[in-house]
C-alpha cells in the first residue's frame, strides 16, 4: 500500500509513534550539508517543528552547517526509528526561518541553553574546556537578573522537502520503500525498489 497522498501527514504519524518508544531523543535526526564545493558533511542535530512549509532546526550561524547551508542553501535529513523498523529521508532546499520564529524558540529554550548559544563560537577552535567554561559565566553574569535575548548570530533553518522518502523493514530484505516527489500541484508517489 502506498500510504497517504500527504507525506507530512504520514511523517506525523510516525514522528507521534516514535516519541512513545524510541528514547531517549526521538527528535534525533542526521543532517547532510555540503560546502559551496561540494564536500559533504553530516551530523545529528534535533528536529525542532516540521509542518507543510517543512522541518525546522536551530543553530549558531556561524557554525560551519550554518556557513554551508549559506554557502549551498541545499540538505538533506535522515530519521531513523529503530523500534518502529523505520526510516525516513528528506531532501530539499533551505530556508532561514524568520526573525519572529527564530525569538519565539529562543524564549522558550532553558535559560542555561540561551547562555550557552551566546557562549560558544560554535564549530571555531577552543582551546580548554575551561575557556568555554569561563566564556560561559561572562555571560551568565552580563545577563544576570534580565531576559537573555537571541544572538543575532543564532537562528533557524527550514528545509523544504523537494523529496521525501518512507523505508519500512520487511522480511528478506524486500523492505518497502515509498518515495514522494515535489511536482508543481503537489506530490508524486512512487514505489522504489529496495
Amino acid at each position: 500500500m502506498i500510504g497517504p497522498l500527504d507525506p507530512i501527514a504520514r511523517f506525523a504519524k510516525i514522528f507521534e509513534q516514535a516519541k512513545k518508544v524510541v528514547t531517549p531523543e526521538p527528535a534525533a535526526v542526521t543532517l547532510a550539508t555540503a560546502s559551496a564545493d561540494g564536500k559533504p558533511s553530516a551530523r545529528v542535530v534535533l528536529l525542532k517543528g516540521f509542518d507543510e512549509r517543512g522541518f525546522v532546526f536551530y543553530t549558531n550561524l556561524e557554525s560551519q552547517k550554518g556557513k554551508e547551508l549559506k554557502a549551498n542553501p541545499h540538505a538533506a535529513l535522515c530519521f531513523y526509528f529503530p523500534p518502529l523498523y523505520q526510516q525516513v529521508r528528506v531532501e530539499g532546499r533551505v530556508e532561514q526561518v524568520s526573525d519572529a520564529e527564530a525569538d519565539a524558540y529562543f524564549a522558550i529554550r532553558p535559560r542555561g541553553s540561551q547562555i550557552g548559544a551566546w557562549a560558544s563560537k560554535q564549530s571555531a577552535p577552543l582551546a580548554s574546556r575551561e575557556q568555554l567554561e569561563a566564556d560561559f559565566k561572562t555571560v551568565e553574569e552580563k545577563f544576570a537578573g534580565r531576559q537573555v535575548p537571541r544572538p543575532p548570530f543564532w537562528s533557524g533553518f527550514r528545509i523544504i522537502p523537494e523529496r521525501i522518502e518512507f523505508w519500512e523493514s520487511r522480511e528478506n530484505r524486500l523492505h518497502d520503500r515509498t518515495v514522494y516527489s515535489r511536482k508543481k500541484g503537489g506530490w508524486v508517489v512512487e514505489k522504489l525498489y529496495p
